[in-house]
């Protein structure tokens, strides 16, 4: 399931907070080159690792198979201070608008071909999740240009912010993702149930209507 870390609960998941600086180090550190992170105590931590960022754990067993960041848009972030060039208009923001950052999987549980892994599947079901019982109806995202239709056939309503542009190797582009009961009810429908995927929901009720 996913597990929502903050301020107010981060004591009970420093184990697995460990991990998940360790995996992130190993997805974009490692696998995806960016030096600019490389560390000698092989944990990938920034700025925005602060009180005010929401991190997602999917937990199985004790172990970390998947994690990602949320940060609000009302406060620093990367497209803020890190990335300003991929917005050519003026940056969306707001309390109903927050980024998604630092998202990576285990590599034997990542997807095969076009399907979502089950933990992929939980990651963005967590999202919508949160987002519908907390007021957030919109992210932000710096992403290879590809997972576009991805988005789009997940029932999110995307908006490029800007042109891709090159960063630490790979095509990067900014973009708008608005989501609703509708890509909730599409993510449900691709892994065939209607379960809550969070462990510590924000008021949500037992199940949720599909």
């Amino acid at each position: 399931m996913i597990h929502i870390v903050t301020p107010e609960n981060k004591s009970q998941y420093a184990d697995a907070m460990e991990q998940a600086y360790r995996l992130r180090y190993k997805v974009f550190v490692n696998e995806m080159g960016w030096s600019a992170l490389r560390k000698d105590d092989g944990r990938e931590v920034d700025q925005f690792d602060d009180d005010h960022a929401l991190h997602m754990l999917y937990l199985r067993d004790g172990e970390v198979l998947g994690y990602q960041r949320m940060l609000p848009t009302t406060r620093p972030h990367l497209l803020s201070e890190v990335m300003p060039q991929l917005c050519e208009d003026e940056r969306p923001a707001g309390p109903h608008i927050w980024e998604w950052t630092r998202y990576c999987v285990q590599p034997a549980h990542r997807e095969r071909g076009r399907a979502l892994s089950p933990v992929a599947n939980a990651l963005l079901s967590g999202i919508v999740e949160w987002g519908l019982s907390s007021g957030v109806s919109t992210i932000l995202i710096e992403m290879n240009p590809l997972w576009l239709l991805r988005l789009v056939q997940l029932h999110f309503r995307t908006t490029p912010l800007g042109l891709p542009q090159p960063l630490a190797g790979q095509d990067t582009v900014a973009v708008k993702a608005v989501f609703d009961r509708r890509t909730l009810s599409k993510l449900r429908a691709m892994r065939g149930n209607n379960d809550i995927v969070l462990a510590n929901p924000p008021n949500i009720p037992t199940r949720m209507a599909s």
